[in-house]
């Protein structure tokens, strides 16, 4: 598993968004917000390569997670759901923290739904949850990011009322799940200080509305 945890940090710091605009002669870190995610790439590139980036982003948080699920039992114990955790949240930081590129990398959004997704069972009803929410505010707002931080709350919502009303399902057991399910709405809403800032002044970009050229 530790080998696991480092080859998914690895696999998190692929600046794919950076990447993809570079293939198409444009940087994006001096474009839009500067950040490398699916969002600026929407403004850079359109549509089309914005979904590649985000499918991508979430699939550096969904494979390490998944491969990981096979080392788990089919009734894990606190240790090896905090290991579990261990190699989605090493993806969630490579993509904040990426090793190749000096650090500075996107907002982990995309990698924490792939993380959701690929912890099954006790994730994937929230995740898929959270990003139906991320969906419809996307659809009335046209934020992306705060969309973003309303999908985690909802994601944690979503988690809290699962642990109560599944049976099966023991606080005692699965508190490792529940305080990384806290703290990623928290991580993620600090991620999205600056965006705050702006939707507050109003003057927050809306996705697919500022195109680069």
């Amino acid at each position: 598993m530790p080998a696991l945890i480092i080859a998914s940090y690895l696999l998190g710091s692929i600046p794919f968004g950076l990447l993809i605009a570079k293939a198409h002669g444009k940087d994006l870190r001096s474009i839009g917000s500067g950040n490398i995610g699916a969002t600026n790439v929407s403004r850079a590139l359109g549509k089309k390569w914005a979904y590649v980036c985000f499918l991508l982003d979430v699939s550096k948080g969904f494979v390490p997670t998944f491969i990981a699920s096979f080392m788990i039992g089919a009734s894990p114990k606190p240790i090896d759901l905090i290991m579990w955790l261990a190699v989605g949240c090493a993806a969630v930081a490579g993509h904040i923290f990426p090793v190749y590129i000096r650090f500075k990398g996107g907002k982990g959004v995309a990698t924490s739904l792939g993380i959701g997704l690929g912890l099954w069972p006790y994730y994937t009803l929230s995740a898929v949850s959270a990003f139906a929410v991320w969906g419809i505010c996307v659809l009335i707002t046209r934020y992306v990011s705060l969309s973003s931080i309303i999908g985690s709350f909802a994601f944690l919502a979503v988690l809290l009322t699962s642990v109560a009303i599944v049976d099966s399902w023991q606080f005692a057991n699965l508190w490792p799940l529940i305080a990384v399910g806290i703290f990623m709405p928290m991580l993620i809403t600090y991620r999205h200080r600056d965006n705050i800032k702006r939707l507050m002044a109003g003057t927050e970009s809306k996705i697919f509305s500022n195109r680069a050229k």
